[in-house]
């Protein structure tokens, strides 16, 4: 019974979640048809699974299709997606593209496929999009690889950059949305496990080992269990942005800044110490707002 119960808390949990970020950002509204991208790994799976949870209780329609991109993977089991969606009636469709050939033909032994691969697959599924008349493709990037991809950036590309939960696509004629955005990885671990997900491994991104993403996520996940909460915090920073302390010039008009003459809250609190906590880990964080998924107001 306590197995049960803390698998009902998760499915409440992630269900809260996913609609909250839905509603922060205005990813789906009245009519839409969201494409799901399926991939066969967890995120994936966890995302379709919670967006049928949310379907059938939301006060807005809206419709999904599940899209498969079969890139031709050596001993990739193409029969699993079409009978698991098949069994769960959900609409699908699967386009079969070979990828694969092209990126191990193009990247050199050694060399990082993902950055290929991952422009070679959006743009057939933008393509494959426009085909289905769907209004939004939904991507199960989850809390967890937005964090990894701020690092990955910070680190590699001197940038303060990441995944946001909502953006349009490169050629200007879709809307991409991030459900999970505030979901964490270590849950949809869990939910896959409850819910028996047939999992299919990915044999080119998940077949290279040392992957900078890789190592990057090791250390989120240490720091997880270290410093419970870090992650949490380190995820509404990224909402909590204050331009006029950081150094970018395009953001704040450092140039022009001259006295006014009037105090000010934003001023040289730069310089105090922030009230920050005594120990890590963190243990008295507030809980996120819990908002039900509504309609977007006109």
């Amino acid at each position: 019974m306590n197995i049960e119960r803390e698998d009902h808390k998760l499915e409440k949990r992630l269900c809260r979640q996913t609609g909250q970020a839905i509603v922060d950002y205005n990813m789906i509204g009245e009519g839409d048809k969201v494409m799901v991208c399926l991939s066969g790994g967890k995120d994936s799976y966890g995302l379709l699974d919670i967006l049928l949870k949310l379907q059938a209780r939301a006060p807005v329609r809206f419709e999904l299709i599940a899209v498969n991109l079969d890139q031709k993977q050596p001993g990739f089991p193409d029969h699993i997606l079409p009978a698991y969606l098949t069994q769960l009636g959900v609409p699908f469709h699967i386009e079969t593209q070979d990828t694969y050939s092209i990126v191990k033909r193009v990247v050199p032994e050694g060399k990082t496929m993902c950055s290929l691969c991952s422009r070679l697959r959006r743009g057939i599924l933008y393509r494959v999009a426009s085909e289905l008349g769907a209004t939004k493709i939904a991507l199960g990037h989850h809390r967890d690889d937005m964090l990894a991809t701020l690092f990955l950036n910070m680190f590699f590309a001197a940038k303060l950059k990441s995944m946001p939960p909502k953006l349009v696509s490169d050629d200007g004629r879709h809307t991409v949305i991030r459900p999970l955005a505030y979901v964490a990885e270590k849950d949809l671990i869990r939910w896959a496990q409850v819910r028996q997900f047939p999992i299919i491994p990915c044999t080119l991104c998940g077949s290279q080992t040392n992957l900078q993403r890789q190592q990057v996520g090791q250390m989120l996940k240490d720091w997880d269990k270290k410093f419970p909460g870090r992650l949490d915090n380190m995820a509404r920073a990224m909402q909590t942005v204050v331009p006029s302390h950081l150094m970018d010039r395009q953001l704040f008009p450092f140039e022009t800044l001259v006295p006014t003459g009037e105090a000010s809250d934003d001023g040289d609190k730069a310089f105090d110490t922030e009230d920050l906590p005594d120990t890590d880990p963190l243990d008295s964080l507030p809980a996120m707002q819990v908002i039900r998924l509504e309609p977007a107001s006109s």
